[in-house]
């Protein structure tokens, strides 16, 4: 088991290895990709909420054009 020993030298190591400036921009995009990641799902929900409405619709003036058209043949 890694104790608490281990894991302040390994996050000492990542420091001195990356600096602190170039972890910190690491976070920044990461934390930008979980947002842009949370609004395209949310954008998608939007999306399919609409799209079957949308669907509904055409699919029922769709069997209304049909019956029409076969009225006049």
């Amino acid at each position: 088991m890694i104790g608490h020993w281990e894991i302040i030298l390994l996050l000492l190591a990542v420091v001195l290895l990356f600096g602190s400036g170039r972890i910190s921009s690491l976070m920044g995009d990461v934390a930008k990709g979980i947002k842009s990641f949370k609004k395209g799902l949310k954008d998608d929900d939007d999306d399919s909420g609409t799209h079957n409405k949308g669907s509904i619709e055409n699919a029922s003036s769709r069997s209304e054009g049909k019956d029409v058209d076969k009225s006049n043949s």
